[in-house]
């Protein structure tokens, strides 16, 4: 990372920390702020964050990965979410995983795509049930899905983002 992100991602951080007035009562919010700006909690963020808190870096570090909606790697402009919980599974979703990593090209040792257009988790339960298998790309539900469906999703979503650049 550049000095110039760098210093955008601390200038960020500080503003974060005084819309809470350094309360570090409020360090979850601060946390899903960053997160939501940059879809990941950079380093240099933490950082600032615990020097804006008077707390130690080790402390700010320990709240980002307790909790599992926080990610200090950078996540993709789509996160897919595939239900492995029963009964997704038992309509075989494994299946639906698979049809749609093959569909991506991750940066090595990561669930995330080079191009950082999509991350590919898999989800306990998506309190679904009723329709599965699911499939969750940020908000949207797609019910009921099959590995070639899952599939074609992905590709129509990476087709729609190379239609936009080109646009641009």
């Amino acid at each position: 990372m550049d000095e110039l992100s760098k210093d955008k991602i601390i200038s960020f951080t500080q503003e974060v920390a005084l819309r809470h007035n350094y309360n570090r009562s409020e360090v979850i919010g601060m946390l899903q702020e960053i997160q939501e700006h940059y879809h990941y909690l950079p380093e240099s963020a933490l950082n600032e964050l615990s020097k804006c808190l008077k707390v130690t870096p080790q402390t700010i570090y320990g709240i980002a990965t307790f909790y599992a909606q926080f990610s200090l790697d950078p996540k993709g402009k789509y996160i897919v979410k595939i239900c492995d919980g029963t009964a997704c599974h038992v309509k075989n979703s494994r299946k639906i995983y698979d049809a749609v990593e093959k569909k991506m090209k991750f940066i090595p040792g990561k669930r995330t795509t080079v191009d950082g257009l999509f991350t590919l988790e898999t989800v306990s339960c998506l309190g679904a049930c009723g329709i599965a298998p699911v499939m969750v790309i940020n908000d949207k539900v797609y019910a009921q899905m099959d590995p070639e469906a899952a599939a074609g999703v992905i590709e129509t979503l990476a087709k729609q983002e190379t239609e936009s650049a080109e646009e641009q």
